[in-house]
């Protein structure tokens, strides 16, 4: 086999995606390829694809069929979630070579290079061990991403994760502890803890573990400036990280809490384990011990047999509530998933409408606690910018904030006094 030299990776979905990218990256650098554009008609393309919605999955295909139109000759290997549960359908596709389910990430050189005719490697899932890709770094200019787990248990009724991803596992200790002290080492001001489900971390380990167990150890054990969670269940957060929020000045006052929807009888249909009761108690408690802190929520707008009365019930919490960031996903059906059977699937136009309802309502709601910081100064971790002397960050409880300053600053932690608000949020002055 003749070694291809140039390789372009495009990437759908999550966070756990970018990071396994990130590590394909990594195998192929050091294998000695040159990583390349998507548009530079690269010889060898990995499509890492998302399937969390059948419009997910026409974007992985538009992006195949975009592939060939760039190189006819390229080599085009389709891996993740996509691939993970329909690999026959994307064999199907001209110019797919190989199709790499999630746990056959890891061995992409391996099997690039192995003679024969088969041409799909997708393993069951539910039978994984504790398998997480490894990876030196996954970092933005400022940040840095560590996946402390995948998979995930809950199977919720919209869902098709857990059969792309399989059952929770999670990392060890030791190894996000390293991966962590590098990271500071390496300089990032924040790192970002990750993965499908870290509500469950840790209790798959051999010697049982959890979440707060880890973040302790971490804040004990390396020198990590700022510390922030990625999505956890609202049902996953205890007493003990409720009180490691409130207390600790490296763990960020900022939480992605998905909700789904504001009524108990969707929440039901959607295999959801708690009520709207219980949801109002907790971000009551949670915002009224921890200081300026930002709870962002994911939203499904028009889930099947959604009413009128049901969609305003949500409206009514949402407003009601003291939260600052709204994710919201119009309900798209997923071939395989329980909901895709329900009755009472909404119309297309009606899911449009409501999703623009949530989404106006969370600018409004972001806009509201951005205001609250004018004449405060805020720390801010500097992202990126540098055009015309604006640089762009965020603070530790997820604003996004821009201010004049010279691109040196890129990477940096830096002191900000805000000074007003806009569309694009806030904008302060650097002291």
């Amino acid at each position: 086999m003749t070694l291809l030299r140039t390789a372009a990776l495009a990437t759908l979905g999550c966070k756990t995606n970018q990071f396994e990218s990130a590590a394909l990256e990594e195998q192929l650098g050091a294998a000695g390829w040159t990583i390349v554009p998507f548009d530079a008609g690269a010889e060898l393309v990995i499509v890492n694809t998302c399937t969390v919605t059948a419009a997910t999955d026409s974007q992985s295909r538009n992006l195949i069929r975009r592939a060939r139109r760039l190189n006819p000759d390229c080599r085009v290997v389709v891996t993740g979630c996509y691939a993970q549960v329909d690999p026959a359908a994307l064999r199907a596709l001209p110019g797919v070579a190989l199709v790499l389910g999630n746990a056959e990430k890891q061995d992409l050189l391996r099997l690039l290079g192995e003679e024969g005719s088969e041409k799909v490697y997708v393993s069951d899932l539910r039978e994984a061990g504790g398998s997480v890709p490894s990876l030196t770094s996954f970092a933005e200019r400022s940040r840095a991403f560590v996946q402390i787990q995948n998979g995930c248990n809950a199977f919720c009724s919209y869902c098709i994760i857990p059969f792309a991803r399989g059952p929770s596992r999670s990392v060890a200790p030791e190894l996000v502890l390293e991966q962590v002290q590098q990271l500071v080492a390496a300089g990032y001001p924040e790192v970002v803890l990750t993965g499908i489900h870290i509500g469950g971390y840790g209790f798959d380990l051999e010697t049982p573990s959890n979440l707060v167990t880890l973040i302790k150890r971490l804040l004990a054990s390396s020198a990590v400036h700022r510390l922030r969670l990625g999505s956890i269940e609202p049902t996953e957060i205890p007493e003990e990280l409720i009180e490691l929020l409130a207390t600790s000045p490296a763990l960020c006052p900022h939480l992605h809490i998905p909700l789904q929807a504001g009524d108990d009888a969707v929440l039901a249909r959607m295999n959801r384990h708690y009520d709207t009761t219980f949801f109002r108690a907790l971000i009551e408690d949670l915002t009224a011990r921890i200081p300026d802190l930002a709870i962002g929520l994911d939203l499904i707008a028009g889930f099947p047999g959604e009413s009128e009365a049901e969609f305003a019930h949500t409206i009514k919490l949402i407003e009601a509530l003291p939260v600052t960031h709204l994710h919201v996903f119009p309900y798209s059906k997923r071939p395989g998933t329980p909901a895709s059977l329900m009755a009472g699937q909404v119309a297309p136009e009606v899911i449009k409408e409501r999703a623009a309802q949530l989404r106006a309502l969370g600018i409004a709601k972001l806009e509201a606690f951005t205001r609250s910081f004018i004449g405060r100064e805020l720390e801010v971790v500097v992202e990126g910018g540098g055009k015309g002397g604006v640089l762009r960050g965020i603070s530790r409880n997820y604003l996004p904030i821009r201010f004049a300053g010279a691109a040196a600053l890129v990477g940096q932690a830096v002191t900000v006094e805000i000074v007003g608000v806009d569309a694009q949020g806030a904008h302060g002055v650097l002291l």
